[in-house]
């Protein structure tokens, strides 16, 4: 595939209208549909899920401590006692702990991103691995879930994929949640997760995408979509593919058929404080990417090195593949 032409990797998928019984939506005062994961308990999936499809995709690098709990939790819930997903696949991004071993002993297909279009080299990073899955996956419904999740639940799953299987209007519905941070000496803090969401992400969507302000965790990793859908819009390469995903299935489909579902709780490692200004980058740049696309926006990062008082400048991940198939 010629990543710059925008070539299909498969045909897209156009669902029949169902005969599904639609949600109630609870609308918060920014008018995102909003729900708890309880309204969609497992067996109400199944019969809303009919002859669709299920992936379940977890992009990954180095989460060899969480990813086989991860994979053995959702196989034994929504697999083998459940019958929700059709597959759990486990993108692998270069990773040099086991990552791959544990998540295939744990019972998840493994895929070396780099093996996806081996003549675009490594996947660039999250986004691009992302978005190279959708060739590995074969689901019409797919979810995304983090990797690195230390108190997993497949209410993270069946959470997400609710709205988007028993309402013919969802194309996206994205996780929400409270975030504890263990530190180092293991002691938990109760809240201040999500920083960069905090000092980043929301204050840019409330300036510059308003209608998307009540989203509580617009970046969260947790997320189900329709094939035909992200099959239309690209993906940021790094870690603005969350938020550009958001802004671009808003703009092509309209609020109503966004959703986000309280998850309750998540736990998660306390990143580096040079990880997460990366990161704030690449999001930044995802956002004012698309709401000024004539700006001249800078590829990298300025760090400043205490040691010595200069300044790094370190190269983001802020190109951007192509939308698989055409609108």
């Amino acid at each position: 595939m010629n990543a710059e032409a925008g070539c299909q990797v498969r045909k897209g998928h156009h669902f029949p209208r169902r005969r599904v019984k639609r949600i109630p939506f609870t609308r918060t005062m920014s008018s995102v549909h909003t729900f708890h994961h309880s309204d969609f308990p497992v067996a109400r999936l199944r019969d809303a899920k009919d002859d669709r499809r299920i992936s379940l995709v977890l992009p990954a690098r180095d989460e060899a401590a969480t990813v086989g709990g991860i994979v053995s939790r959702v196989r034994r819930d929504l697999v083998d006692t459940d019958a929700l997903l059709d597959e759990v696949i486990v993108v692998d991004s270069g990773s040099t702990d086991a990552t791959a071993r544990v998540a295939a002993d744990a019972g998840a297909t493994v895929v070396d991103a780099a093996e996806l279009f081996p003549e675009l080299g490594p996947a660039l990073g999250k986004g691009d691995a992302m978005w190279r899955s959708l060739s590995a996956a074969k689901g019409d419904v797919i979810a995304w879930v983090d990797a690195d999740i230390e108190d997993f639940d497949s209410r993270m799953v069946t959470g997400v994929l609710g709205p988007v299987l028993s309402d013919d209007r969802v194309v996206l519905a994205k996780g929400f949640y409270r975030r504890p941070i263990v530190e180092a000496d293991g002691s938990v803090t109760p809240s201040g997760g999500g920083r960069v969401t905090e000092l980043v992400g929301r204050p840019l969507i409330s300036l510059l995408f308003p209608a998307l302000a009540g989203f509580v965790q617009p970046l969260a990793g947790e997320y189900a979509v329709r094939r035909d859908a992200v099959e239309a819009v690209p993906f940021a390469v790094g870690y603005g593919v969350e938020v550009g995903l958001l802004v671009d299935l808003w703009r092509r489909h309209g609020i109503d058929a966004l959703a986000q579902v309280d998850l309750e709780e998540r736990g998660h490692r306390h990143r580096p404080r040079r990880q997460l200004g990366l990161a704030a980058f690449e999001v930044q740049h995802a956002l004012l990417r698309r709401a000024a696309p004539g700006l001249d926006l800078a590829t990298s990062l300025g760090v400043a090195v205490a040691a010595d008082g200069h300044v790094d400048h370190v190269a983001a991940q802020v190109g951007e593949r192509p939308p698989v198939r055409g609108a």
